[in-house]
């Protein structure tokens, strides 16, 4: 859980409040990078929505929102593809949020990663239908009440897997190539009307590994990184509160790499 920030001695909460008086709607925020996302929103004053299928999990991510001194609501939804689910889920955050979304970050996916010859129809529409499709129809039934109402933030989320390919996940590598070229479209569709999309491309981001347990597969793929390690879901989730604030009011189009410097370098271990 994000904690919420006290003011110092003479000053204003909110003056210090990134996201103060902001509505904000959250896709897959029920764990993980999402939920993440969700705190660190609340914790700088935004009212959240927090989305996704499993409402027993919405509603422990929103009671600890509130417990924290957040707002937060929690909206059931199963966002498989087709535009009515996604139209009904914007109609939905717009009522519960008062009338109006100004942040929307497209996060929930899917990750089947089976070898391309493995890969099924089936399987391949429902990972474009989630991963591609979803956000797509869901930012055509947000950017424009956006515009309407003066502005607002669209945040998509990449993977460092779209831009450095592995032997597996083809699939899934290229939803996030779809979404990273998306969010370049949708800057140059939505910037001149008031709304800044924008991306986070996260590396490998994983719980921390209990002692005594076998290490997850996916922290050998940050080997030779930088960082050396995984990332943390908090660490995707600042990244996403600095591209909804003020901060980053002259940033369009941009993918901000959150990975450890997976993508972008390489060290050569003595």
């Amino acid at each position: 859980m994000t904690e919420r920030r006290t003011p110092g001695p003479g000053q204003d909460l909110n003056q210090r409040l990134r996201l103060t008086h902001r509505t904000a709607l959250i896709t897959g925020s029920t764990s993980n990078i999402g939920q993440a996302i969700a705190e660190a929103f609340a914790a700088e004053g935004a009212h959240v929505i927090v989305s996704g299928r499993n409402a027993e999990r919405g509603a422990r991510v929103v009671e600890g929102i509130r417990a924290s001194g957040g707002r937060a609501d929690f909206l059931a939804a199963d966002l498989d593809g087709s535009s009515e689910a996604s139209r009904d889920l914007a109609a939905r955050a717009r009522t519960a949020l008062g009338g109006r979304i100004d942040i929307l970050v497209n996060n929930a996916g899917v990750y089947p990663a089976p070898a391309t010859p493995a890969t099924d129809e089936k399987t391949f529409d429902k990972v474009y239908g989630v991963n591609v499709r979803a956000p797509f129809f869901l930012t055509a039934a947000v950017a424009p009440t956006m515009i309407a109402a003066g502005g607002g933030t669209i945040i998509n989320l990449g993977s460092w897997v779209a831009r450095l390919g592995v032997p597996v996940g083809a699939l899934y590598a290229s939803t996030k190539g779809a979404m990273e070229t998306l969010t370049r479209a949708w800057a140059a569709e939505f910037g001149p009307q008031g709304v800044r999309v924008n991306a986070i491309s996260p590396g490998v981001v994983l719980p921390p590994t209990p002692p005594g347990t076998t290490p997850h597969p996916g922290e050998a793929m940050m080997n030779g990184t930088p960082a050396g390690t995984v990332g943390s879901p908090s660490a995707i989730a600042h990244a996403a509160v600095w591209l909804a604030s003020e901060e980053a009011s002259f940033v369009h189009g941009t993918v901000v790499d959150v990975d450890g410097g997976r993508t972008g370098v390489a060290v050569i271990a003595a």
